[in-house]
Protein backbone atom coordinates (compact mmCIF):
# COMPACT_ATOMS: atom_id res chain seq x y z
CA UNK A 1 0.00 0.00 0.00
CA UNK A 2 1.59 3.33 -1.05
CA UNK A 3 2.22 5.99 1.57
CA UNK A 4 -0.29 8.83 1.64
CA UNK A 5 1.40 12.25 1.44
CA UNK A 6 1.06 14.32 4.61
CA UNK A 7 -0.73 17.11 2.70
CA UNK A 8 -3.42 14.64 1.60
CA UNK A 9 -3.78 13.30 5.15
CA UNK A 10 -4.09 16.86 6.50
CA UNK A 11 -6.76 17.69 3.89
CA UNK A 12 -8.74 14.54 4.67
CA UNK A 13 -8.55 15.24 8.40
CA UNK A 14 -9.89 18.78 7.85
CA UNK A 15 -12.66 17.50 5.55
CA UNK A 16 -13.67 14.86 8.11
CA UNK A 17 -13.66 17.36 10.98
CA UNK A 18 -15.78 19.84 9.02
CA UNK A 19 -18.33 17.12 8.13
CA UNK A 20 -19.03 16.43 11.82
CA UNK A 21 -19.47 20.07 12.87
CA UNK A 22 -22.89 20.77 14.44
CA UNK A 23 -25.60 23.34 13.64
CA UNK A 24 -25.29 23.21 9.85
CA UNK A 25 -21.74 24.56 9.98
CA UNK A 26 -20.46 22.07 7.38
CA UNK A 27 -22.40 24.06 4.77
CA UNK A 28 -20.50 27.27 5.53
CA UNK A 29 -17.10 26.22 6.93
CA UNK A 30 -14.60 25.27 4.24
CA UNK A 31 -12.07 22.57 5.13
CA UNK A 32 -9.33 25.04 4.14
CA UNK A 33 -10.66 27.48 6.76
CA UNK A 34 -10.33 24.82 9.44
CA UNK A 35 -6.85 24.00 8.15
CA UNK A 36 -5.94 27.69 8.26
CA UNK A 37 -7.22 27.94 11.85
CA UNK A 38 -5.20 24.89 12.95
CA UNK A 39 -2.01 26.02 11.21
CA UNK A 40 -2.28 29.62 12.35
CA UNK A 41 -3.18 28.57 15.90
CA UNK A 42 0.01 26.53 15.89
CA UNK A 43 2.10 29.36 14.44
CA UNK A 44 0.64 31.79 16.99
CA UNK A 45 1.91 29.42 19.67
CA UNK A 46 5.32 29.44 17.97
CA UNK A 47 5.17 33.25 17.94
CA UNK A 48 4.52 33.35 21.70
CA UNK A 49 7.20 30.74 22.37
CA UNK A 50 9.75 32.77 20.39
CA UNK A 51 8.70 35.97 22.19
CA UNK A 52 9.30 34.21 25.51
CA UNK A 53 12.63 32.81 24.35
CA UNK A 54 13.92 36.05 22.83
CA UNK A 55 12.73 38.46 25.54
CA UNK A 56 12.38 36.31 28.65
CA UNK A 57 15.29 33.96 27.97
CA UNK A 58 17.79 36.02 26.01
CA UNK A 59 16.81 39.42 27.38
CA UNK A 60 16.37 41.02 23.95
CA UNK A 61 14.23 44.19 23.74
CA UNK A 62 10.47 43.60 23.53
CA UNK A 63 10.14 45.36 20.15
CA UNK A 64 12.83 43.13 18.63
CA UNK A 65 11.45 39.98 20.24
CA UNK A 66 7.90 40.71 19.02
CA UNK A 67 9.10 41.60 15.53
CA UNK A 68 11.28 38.50 15.10
CA UNK A 69 8.63 36.19 16.52
CA UNK A 70 6.00 37.74 14.23
CA UNK A 71 8.26 37.45 11.17
CA UNK A 72 9.24 33.84 11.84
CA UNK A 73 5.67 32.79 12.65
CA UNK A 74 4.28 34.39 9.48
CA UNK A 75 7.01 32.71 7.43
CA UNK A 76 6.14 29.35 8.96
CA UNK A 77 2.45 30.02 8.33
CA UNK A 78 3.17 30.68 4.66
CA UNK A 79 5.15 27.44 4.25
CA UNK A 80 2.64 25.27 6.12
CA UNK A 81 -0.44 26.78 4.45
CA UNK A 82 1.18 26.50 1.01
CA UNK A 83 2.18 22.87 1.50
CA UNK A 84 -0.56 21.40 3.69
CA UNK A 85 -3.67 23.53 3.50
CA UNK A 86 -3.83 25.00 0.01
CA UNK A 87 -1.47 22.38 -1.50
CA UNK A 88 -0.11 24.84 -4.03
CA UNK A 89 2.45 23.92 -6.66
CA UNK A 90 2.49 27.32 -8.35
CA UNK A 91 5.75 29.29 -8.50
CA UNK A 92 6.59 30.46 -4.99
CA UNK A 93 7.99 33.90 -5.96
CA UNK A 94 4.70 35.60 -6.84
CA UNK A 95 2.94 33.93 -3.94
CA UNK A 96 5.58 35.12 -1.49
CA UNK A 97 5.37 38.68 -2.85
CA UNK A 98 1.57 38.70 -2.49
CA UNK A 99 1.89 37.26 1.00
CA UNK A 100 4.37 39.93 2.10
CA UNK A 101 2.03 42.63 0.75
CA UNK A 102 -0.87 41.02 2.66
CA UNK A 103 1.17 40.99 5.87
CA UNK A 104 2.03 44.68 5.47
CA UNK A 105 -1.65 45.57 4.92
CA UNK A 106 -2.66 43.28 7.79
CA UNK A 107 -0.13 44.84 10.15
CA UNK A 108 -1.09 48.41 9.26
CA UNK A 109 -4.87 47.92 9.09
CA UNK A 110 -5.56 45.47 11.87
CA UNK A 111 -2.68 45.39 14.33
CA UNK A 112 -1.90 49.09 14.30
CA UNK A 113 -5.09 50.61 12.89
CA UNK A 114 -7.90 48.63 14.48
CA UNK A 115 -6.10 47.24 17.53
CA UNK A 116 -4.34 50.43 18.56
CA UNK A 117 -7.31 52.54 17.43
CA UNK A 118 -9.80 50.69 19.64
CA UNK A 119 -7.38 50.91 22.52
CA UNK A 120 -6.95 54.67 21.97
CA UNK A 121 -10.75 54.99 22.03
CA UNK A 122 -10.74 53.49 25.52
CA UNK A 123 -11.34 49.79 24.90
CA UNK A 124 -9.17 47.57 27.12
CA UNK A 125 -6.05 46.67 25.12
CA UNK A 126 -6.41 42.87 25.42
CA UNK A 127 -9.96 43.07 24.09
CA UNK A 128 -8.78 45.43 21.34
CA UNK A 129 -6.12 42.91 20.34
CA UNK A 130 -8.60 40.02 20.35
CA UNK A 131 -11.04 41.93 18.12
CA UNK A 132 -8.22 42.96 15.80
CA UNK A 133 -6.95 39.36 15.78
CA UNK A 134 -10.36 38.02 14.73
CA UNK A 135 -10.52 40.54 11.87
CA UNK A 136 -6.91 39.73 10.98
CA UNK A 137 -7.75 36.03 10.78
CA UNK A 138 -10.66 36.56 8.38
CA UNK A 139 -8.58 38.94 6.26
CA UNK A 140 -5.51 36.67 6.10
CA UNK A 141 -7.58 33.57 5.30
CA UNK A 142 -9.42 35.41 2.54
CA UNK A 143 -6.21 36.77 1.05
CA UNK A 144 -4.48 33.40 1.22
CA UNK A 145 -7.40 31.51 -0.30
CA UNK A 146 -8.40 33.91 -3.07
CA UNK A 147 -5.21 35.88 -3.79
CA UNK A 148 -1.97 34.27 -2.59
CA UNK A 149 -2.85 30.63 -3.29
CA UNK A 150 -5.69 31.18 -5.77
CA UNK A 151 -6.19 28.27 -8.12
CA UNK A 152 -5.27 29.24 -11.66
CA UNK A 153 -8.06 28.76 -14.15
CA UNK A 154 -7.30 26.29 -16.88
CA UNK A 155 -7.69 27.81 -20.36
CA UNK A 156 -10.94 26.76 -21.98
CA UNK A 157 -10.37 25.15 -25.37
CA UNK A 158 -12.80 25.96 -28.12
Amino acid sequence: MPAVPIADRFARLCETAVRILPFGLPRIVAPSFLGFAVINGFTFGVDLLLLTLFHGGLGWPVWLSISLGYLIAFGLSFVLNRALNFRSHAPVGRQAARYVLAIVVNYAAFLLGLGAGLSALGLEYHLSRIIAGACEGVFMYSVMRWVVFAKQQEPVSA
